[in-house]
């Protein structure tokens, strides 16, 4: 139903932020890695979001990057795994630790979050492997080639393109690119 919003940032309470949008704000949930990189209050962001209907609440979560969201969604789907558990698995490890942890199939990394225990950790692993990094490539399954092939892929969704629509683009780029060369051949290339 909400996908995305863009607006002022009005209050930051962690897990919760406020988020001011033509005069109506909106309550979102972050986990921690998106609220740590939000800007300061009173300035702009756009919130990627995930509207959840429960018969006693409804929960608006949001997320800085595509990856987050992705994952997030991912998490709520295995059984025993709610939207608070899911936030709270996204607060303790980053996307990427989480696939690396799920690659390794190591329920060590995940028992380190709290309200995780060793059953919900090995379910963890077994309903995500092979699905988490699968769909949402190098920005979770592996490291980019380069930082700056990093900050190009997040530039591009942070401009409105999509996930695989941005890696394609910075696959093409030649890999001694610096980030605002290549951002400008990324988007040449995106326009055609």
């Amino acid at each position: 139903m909400l996908g995305r919003l863009t607006g002022l940032l009005a209050e930051k309470s962690p897990p919760q932020v406020l988020i001011d949008v033509g005069g109506v704000g909106y309550e979102v949930d972050v986990p921690m890695s998106s609220f740590f990189n939000l800007p300061a209050l009173g300035e702009r962001v756009t919130l990627l979001t995930h509207f959840v209907v429960r018969e006693d609440a409804q929960v608006l979560f949001g997320f800085l990057t595509a990856p987050e969201r992705e994952t997030f969604r991912m998490l709520i789907k295995i059984s025993g795994v709610g939207p608070r558990t899911a936030l709270s698995i996204l607060s303790g490890l980053t996307v990427g630790d989480l696939a690396q942890a799920v690659t390794a199939q190591d329920a060590s990394r995940l028992v380190k979050v709290p309200g995780i225990g060793k059953k919900t950790a090995e379910r963890l692993l077994l309903e995500l492997k092979g699905k988490l990094g699968a769909d949402l490539g190098p920005a979770i399954g592996g490291k980019p080639a380069s930082d700056a092939q990093a900050d190009i892929l997040q530039a591009l969704i942070a401009l409105g393109y999509s996930e695989r629509e941005a890696q394609a683009a910075v696959k093409a780029l030649p890999a001694e690119a610096g980030v605002s060369e290549g951002i400008k051949l990324a988007l040449k290339a995106l326009a055609r």
